[in-house]
């Protein structure tokens, strides 16, 4: 697999089929609002360096000139900089994809309205579920009301669609906490290569899937690396029952062996206390000794 590292992703893409790691962070970014741990004072001295925005990929073929975005978050409209939207190259945002129904993964929508973008049957797609709550529920009901978007509720789990021509996904369920609507990951299928993208889920155990078997399947997998450890939510006061997502050393330990027989896994979503952030740390050491990664943003992947 090539991949390019660092940087921003306009002026990176590949050609073919490209993945760009515009987002990293969890719902909040980092710094997030409010918040003066190490890691967000860090990213306020250093903007550049240090600070994230929420998880989100850009998916960009340069063959058909267009591109799309895994998620719509608060960091949207500099996402689509950076994406490389008008003048960048593409004939602009083609559509976009929603995993679920939490801040940092679909509240970017509002962009797309009359007071800012106005854009013009957008095409977003989503699960039936999270369709219905759009449709139902202001002010996401009005984008499509006045036509600003075009829901495609094609992301029905095991039903694969396509995009363009070279550029296709298949939805699976997820476990994770589903208050207005369901959750899915995205199996992301280049001409030769395959993409996991699971950026929220609460444990692998509720999983049917079982992650090492999907790992294994495919040529890179980008997954839910929200906190370290337990020990992360303890020292700030938190019940690790209350933010039910993986540890990262909990991942690995169920990925090891995948990873030793060649999986290349990749850890996104990170929270603003996640100690893997910081460069030189025990922490990030400790993952990229077992042969895993963090994921920068900026990289770009070509399947």
């Amino acid at each position: 697999m090539t991949m390019a590292t660092g940087g921003e992703a306009t002026g990176m893409r590949g050609q073919g089929i490209s993945v760009v790691a515009l987002g990293t962070a969890q719902d909040g970014g980092i710094p997030q609002a409010g918040c003066q741990c190490p890691n967000c004072r860090r990213a306020r001295r250093s903007w550049r360096h240090a600070a994230r925005l929420p998880a989100c990929l850009g998916l960009i073929d340069s063959g058909a000139g267009r591109a799309f975005l895994v998620d719509a978050t608060p960091g949207l409209p500099e996402q689509l900089e950076r994406l490389g939207g008008p003048g960048g190259g593409l004939a602009g945002l083609a559509g976009v994809l929603l995993t679920h129904a939490h801040i940092g993964h679909y509240t970017g929508l509002v962009h797309f309205g009359r007071e800012v973008m106005g854009t013009r049957d957008l095409p977003v797609w989503c699960t039936p579920a999270m369709a219905d709550f759009l449709r139902e529920n202001a002010p996401w009901s009005q984008l499509v009301h006045l036509g600003n978007v075009d829901l495609r509720a094609e992301a029905v789990p095991g039903k694969p669609f396509s995009l363009t021509e070279h550029l296709a996904l298949t939805a699976f369920p997820v476990p994770h906490r589903n208050e207005f609507a369901d959750t899915v990951g995205y199996r992301i299928q280049g001409p030769t290569r395959h993409l996991l993208y699971v950026p929220d889920i609460d444990r692998w155990e509720l999983w049917d899937r079982g992650p090492a078997a999907e790992v294994s399947q495919v040529d890179l997998a980008i997954l839910d690396g929200t906190f370290y450890s337990a020990d992360e939510l303890r020292s700030r006061g938190r019940d690790p029952r209350e933010v039910p997502h993986p540890p990262i050393v909990e991942t690995m330990d169920r990925l090891q062996a995948a990873v030793e027989s060649g999986a290349q896994v990749f850890f996104t979503h990170l929270n603003h206390t996640n100690p893997v952030l910081r460069r030189g740390s025990r922490e990030r050491a400790a993952v990229e000794g077992r042969g895993f990664h963090v994921i920068e943003e900026g990289a770009v992947f070509i399947l």
